[in-house]
């Protein structure tokens, strides 16, 4: 969940970066981010996303401030057991010792009785020095009971009564808490439906403008609506049915509080108000509605037909998941890069052969972290395939297995190869489960001939050395069930290339030959035919890729695989950015 909210605005050049001005706080509120390797308090790229965004903010000089939930135990710290199982251990890691403790204690009524929370701080500093400050909340505190002080324990963790617990403390405790320190600002912003946009974005205003909440929801008349309409946005980020959070409106009433919006069925539900569906709620209550790429739009369209859903692309922050080699090379020849990523569309100034350089430098120190998390030598000069992120199975991470003889083949006759996976399978997700046990039942099978590893405990600083230091990024979904592809987009602004389907990043990213190769065509929908058909014809797309274009121009014209990389920076590392991504939120969503 991601929260936004904004005061009166206005947009304008400051200094000589042009830095978007705006004159009141905007709150951000999310249920997971990812800014700090220190910090395991992020399952994947939501809350990579988040932490991402947060940066922006930072180096756009945003008034920002955020807030998250604090876990303890983490999501889980994956180990591989005997049987190629994962297994979810807790994280071990201590807040105290990365995040400074704040003052204040704030109250949110949960299942009829007061849970009491504290914030940490952690600071997001931007390029030019500008701090977004960062607020974790914990309930782990001796005034709360046991239950309570489980809440905020870990990230995902329980049944739907303690999703909608943890959304309740987050949507209801996060603006509490931030005005409690003293930030001033309205919650209004909601990047993934959430329960708390039953609150219009900030619970306490709008209650007290609804009324009590009683009755057949005379509380919520139509001038309160259009209040909260105006301050109020809404971005979904999942093409995905089961990714929409829909609760039963009786566990709402008794966990979240008898809402005026609860009466109003015509507001969040589908089916005569028995269930409370989070994503209708929002739209209905936001005066501005986006989906996180153009493609997802039009999926997005389709679910909810009769809404006006824009679309935004989602980025990525570019000096984060740019590697240290490269990001030297850019300081050098692209001085103002951080500041303002569209310069990397000048990657031209840089000398092919320092590029070249560079990365081999840091596929060797992805190939160091590969052998100090697995005890596996991999060789630098093989040709190195990535597919890293997480392991479910619309995303396809076997795909590239399915015919084994076949690889086997081409990397016979093209070029060796060798495969690098990491990624952690949900813990509900017994499908995704399977699939990491299947990576190692092929890896054996292919032995020394498709040398094949699987990585685990997949996290930031591991990240960044695999997006650095990969000769390919392989991206294989079934469209079109990935919403925007922000893993493929960390790989854009370094030296390696993708191979993609027809994504977000895909789909606006990919020029055949030039930036990368795309698997399948633009028409490919898997809600369109039988999947097993789909998959196949993407198995040979793929295979016939690697064999007749990929393999040979790596290994046999190199000054054209240079060239691609370089193009790669240029089209896709100066779009597919945060910065881009939060002035195109600045001027269509907050003006």
């Amino acid at each position: 969940m991601q929260l936004w909210g904004w005061g009166p605005s206005r947009l304008g050049c400051t200094g000589k970066d042009c830095s978007l001005r705006i004159d009141r706080n905007i709150a951000y509120l999310a249920l997971e981010i990812g800014i700090d390797e220190r910090l395991p308090t992020y399952a994947g790229g939501l809350g990579i996303l988040a932490g991402d965004t947060l940066r922006a903010g930072a180096d756009l000089g945003l008034p920002m401030v955020a807030a998250t939930l604090l876990y303890r135990d983490g999501y889980f710290a994956q180990r591989i057991g005997a049987d190629k199982l994962q297994q979810e251990p807790d994280e071990q890691w201590s807040p105290e010792s990365v995040l400074r403790p704040m003052t204040p204690r704030i109250g949110v009524p949960v299942d009829g009785r007061m849970v009491m929370l504290r914030a940490f701080r952690y600071d997001a500093v931007g390029v030019g020095g500008h701090v977004v400050p960062v607020y974790f909340l914990d309930s782990d505190l001796p005034e709360n009971d046991e239950a309570a002080r489980g809440l905020t324990r870990r990230l995902y963790a329980g049944d739907p009564d303690h999703r909608i617990r943890q959304e309740t403390l987050l949507g209801v405790g996060g603006p509490r808490m931030l005005r409690a320190i003293g930030h001033d600002a309205h919650v209004s912003h909601e990047r993934g439906a959430r329960l708390s946009g039953a609150a219009g974005g900030d619970f306490d205003a709008c209650l007290a403008a609804g009324g009590g909440g009683g009755g057949s929801g005379a509380g919520l008349e139509r001038d309160v609506l259009e209040a909260v309409r105006r301050q109020f946005s809404f971005t979904t980020h999942t093409p995905i049915p089961a990714g929409h959070d829909r609760f039963p409106v009786e566990r709402v009433r008794a966990i979240f509080g008898d809402h005026p919006a609860l009466h109003r069925a015509d507001l969040y539900s589908d089916d005569g108000g028995y269930t409370l569906n989070t994503s209708r709620l929002a739209l209905n209550l936001s005066g501005f509605a986006n989906a996180v790429a153009q493609r997802h739009g039009e999926v997005t369209r389709d679910m909810f037909p009769g809404y006006r859903i824009r679309a935004i692309t989602n980025g990525v922050h570019a000096a984060t998941w740019t590697g240290p080699h490269l990001a030297g090379l850019f300081d050098e020849h692209l001085p103002e890069w951080r500041r303002r990523n569209a310069d990397l569309r000048l990657a031209q100034r840089i000398p092919a052969e320092s590029l070249r350089h560079a990365h081999v430098r840091a596929k060797r120190e992805m190939l160091d972290a590969i052998r100090e998390g697995t005890g596996r030598a991999l060789d630098p000069d093989v040709f190195t395939i990535v597919f890293a992120r997480r392991m479910t199975d619309y995303k396809r991470p076997g795909l590239i297995f399915t015919r084994l003889e076949r690889l086997r083949q081409i990397a016979r006759d093209a070029g060796r190869m060798q495969i690098v996976f990491a990624g952690k399978a949900h813990p509900h997700d017994h499908r995704g489960k399977e699939i990491i046990q299947q990576i190692h039942e092929a890896a054996g099978a292919l032995g020394d001939e498709v040398p094949v590893v699987f990585i685990p405990g997949y996290e930031i600083s591991l990240a960044r050395k695999l997006t650095a230091g990969a000769d390919l990024w392989l991206n294989n979904p079934r469209p079109p069930l990935e919403a925007s592809g922000t893993s493929g987009m960390k790989a854009a602004p370094t030296v390696c290339r993708a191979s993609r389907r027809w994504t977000a990043g895909g789909r606006r990213g990919c020029v055949e030959g030039v930036t990368g190769w795309a698997i399948g065509v633009l028409s490919d929908d898997c809600r369109s035919g039988p999947v097993h058909e789909l998959d196949a014809r993407h198995t040979d797309s793929l295979y016939q890729k690697l064999e007749g274009a990929v393999l040979p121009t790596y290994y046999k014209d190199r000054a054209r695989w240079t060239e691609i990389m370089r193009s790669s920076i240029a089209i896709n590392g100066s779009y597919f950015t945060t910065e881009r991504m939060m002035r195109e939120y600045a001027l269509g969503a907050y003006v």
